[in-house]
């Protein structure tokens, strides 16, 4: 449900805004025909004819560019949610644990998991091009919520029961919604566009290499799985 869920918002989101950075865009184009018309005088014909040459060759590229740059975006948000969730619940457990067995191998797997988690956000945030503030922001919300979980694990940790039926269904559900959304990004938004891009389909070794890499990835953190 999750993940059909992150479906609805992913698609809903880039229609709206696509529509809303096109007619900007649009707009600004019209403003800038006006402009060259009130300017152009008696040589209106020539100068607003080559106007309109330079638009139509450019405009399409840049339409482009800019549904690509929207879509990062969107990516970058819909991912950072699910780490967040996720990143939550972890610092929960790992704060809540009152067992130094528990929580050497926790914190070590933990370790592991955020670091690949933020190299894989970090990209999608570059290619983004947010501003600095959005930025900052963005990187402060991964940055702090597994130690605000651990805060919250430990001023809990008194009255928190780990086995209740009450922590197991709230931990059950934020951990589905989190993984759903997780798995959705990974194989819709990230790894199909890795795998289909045309550098990668005319190369088989390319190709073997990114399979081969993707299995003992997804191999690995099934094993840091176990301590989490």
């Amino acid at each position: 449900m999750a993940a059909i869920g992150t479906l609805m918002v992913d698609t809903v989101a880039t229609s709206f805004y696509k529509n809303m950075h096109f007619s900007k865009s649009k707009q600004v184009n019209v403003d800038e025909e006006v402009g060259d018309d009130e300017h152009a005088g008696h040589v209106h014909i020539h100068t607003h004819a080559t106007h309109g040459h330079a638009h139509g060759a450019a405009g399409p590229s840049h339409e482009r560019s800019l549904s690509d740059l929207v879509r990062q975006r969107i990516i970058s948000q819909v991912l950072e949610l699910g780490i967040v969730v996720h990143s939550v619940i972890i610092g929960i457990s790992l704060g809540a644990s009152e067992s130094v067995d528990t929580i050497k191998p926790l914190l070590a797997a933990l370790s592991f998991h955020q670091f690949f988690e933020g190299m894989g956000l970090g990209g999608c945030i570059s290619q983004a091009e947010f501003k600095s503030l959005t930025t900052t922001i963005m990187m402060l919300f991964f940055s702090l919520t597994t130690p605000i979980g651990i805060g919250v694990g430990i001023g809990i940790s008194s009255v928190y029961k780990e086995n209740s039926p009450k922590a197991l269904i709230v931990e059950g559900i934020f951990n589905s919604a989190s993984s759903g959304i997780l798995i959705y990004m990974a194989l819709v938004d990230l790894l199909a566009a890795d795998f289909m891009n045309p550098r990668m389909q005319s190369n088989v070794r390319l190709q073997l290499g990114a399979h081969i890499s993707l299995l003992l990835g997804a191999g690995c953190m099934s094993f840091l799985a176990k301590w989490t």
